[in-house]
């Protein structure tokens, strides 16, 4: 077995080949989505069908009824994907203009996997509030998926979006979040453990990390579909977020993290944290866990190691410390944590079901669907693969039928056509 150095050595060669090859892609395509028609004008009896004066008659039926946009228009299968630039992969904040590639990327996989129109609406600067300007562009999409927009104005963000009739999902939170409750699930199955008797710690308390300690606790939820986790301690870069820290009158998501985690009101380091901890799930920054760590967590751990490109401890080493089950977000590993698992299946769903918002029922049924994927998990395979073309539309129909259940759906596809 090499070393960590030549671990890190070969792991940065396999990156410096992938950026040269991605280069030379995107300058050969100059982008990677386009818009084609659905049909071909060639004569002038086209023309008058698919413009003036045809369409006239199209733009007073959804002037009757806005809802009839599901039926005539591309609102019904189109997303927007809103960003900033401010938390874009391991990059941090680069700006709009150079977000571009990621968005462009997203929206290539909402088409490949969810059969998705999607396009990138890149804004610039961190501290411009676009709010409104999004409210604005509503009417022609069916959802808006926001993307790598940094914590807390993420959240605030998506909750002042909340109501304007189409779902909105910030998918660094709730995309993650999905896939981490589905890999965590499966990972007790093939470990022997219930998800209500685990301890967990958690590293990062950004958009990622409130969103998995929110849906890993069911808040709100249907207990009978998901059974709590009860005992989660949650670490920001100044340790573990308990009651006492002075902080947090500055940060109400942090407060809300130190009354809703950490019932022993515990306090230290991340290692304090993770001592004793069946399950670490990280999603913050680079070689944070040493086997050490892992080595004082419980028997048989759980290690979900999720900062890219360079996870918090790397799979050799977490197993060296007695890792039970490694998961990561990198592709050139096993057991890959990746939002594509969810974010294409969640917006089919919600778009199939003309729905209104995403809600709770929804993204556990993603979840539990995402899970169920995998038939026997085993400590090796605890999610299916992301190439897997099955995943986004199982997800989608277990979020359509959540959908309609909890009231959050439109019958827009029973309207009358005039």
């Amino acid at each position: 077995m090499g070393t960590v150095g030549q671990d890190r050595e070969s792991m940065t060669e396999r990156d410096d080949l992938i950026y040269r090859e991605s280069r030379e892609l995107h300058r050969r395509l100059r982008g990677k989505i386009e818009i084609r028609p659905k049909i071909t004008v060639r004569t002038l009896k086209d023309l008058s069908r698919v413009y003036t004066p045809g369409v006239a008659q199209v733009c007073r039926e959804i002037q009757e009824d806005r809802d009839r946009a599901y039926l005539y228009t591309i609102k019904s299968n189109t997303v927007a994907i809103i960003t900033d630039g401010s938390a874009v992969l391991g990059l941090g904040n680069i700006g709009g203009y150079a977000a571009i590639p990621v968005m462009e990327g997203k929206a290539l996989l909402f088409r490949e996997f969810g059969g998705v129109n999607a396009f990138p609406i890149c804004f610039e600067g961190y501290h411009t509030d676009f709010v409104e300007d999004v409210k604005n562009i509503a009417p022609i999409f069916g959802g808006i998926c926001l993307e790598d927009i940094a914590a807390p104005k993420c959240f605030e963000v998506e909750e002042a979006l909340q109501g304007i009739g189409i779902p909105v999902m910030h998918d660094d939170q709730h995309g993650t979040a999905v896939v981490v409750l589905a890999a965590l699930m499966n990972a007790c199955r093939a470990t022997g453990r219930k998800m209500e008797d685990l301890t967990l710690a958690i590293c990062g308390a950004g958009a990622a990390g409130f969103a998995i300690f929110r849906l890993l606790r069911c808040l709100g939820y249907n207990q009978r579909l998901c059974k709590s986790v009860r005992d989660i301690v949650m670490c920001d870069r100044k340790g573990i977020i308990h009651r006492g820290r002075d902080d947090l009158s500055k940060n109400k998501y942090k407060y809300i993290i130190a009354h809703e985690t950490n019932g022993k009101n515990r306090s230290g380091t991340l290692a304090d944290a993770m001592e004793g901890a069946d399950v670490f799930i990280g999603v913050s920054a680079p070689s944070l866990v040493t086997p050490e760590m892992v080595r004082s967590m419980g028997d048989d751990p759980i290690v979900m190691a999720l900062a890219n490109p360079v996870p918090e401890i790397m799979p050799e080493e977490a197993r060296k410390g007695g890792a039970g089950v490694i998961a990561t977000g990198r592709s050139d590993y096993p057991n890959q944590v990746n939002n594509v698992l969810a974010f294409p299946g969640i917006f089919r769903g919600a778009l199939d079901a003309c729905a209104r918002e995403i809600t709770n029922e929804m993204k556990l049924a993603a979840a539990h669907a995402l899970a169920a994927r995998v038939k026997r998990p085993t400590r090796g395979r605890i999610l299916p693969s992301v190439l897997d073309r099955k995943v986004a539309r199982a997800v989608a129909e277990a979020v359509s039928a959540a959908a309609v259940s909890c009231g959050s759906a439109r019958d827009c596809h029973s309207l009358p056509r005039g």
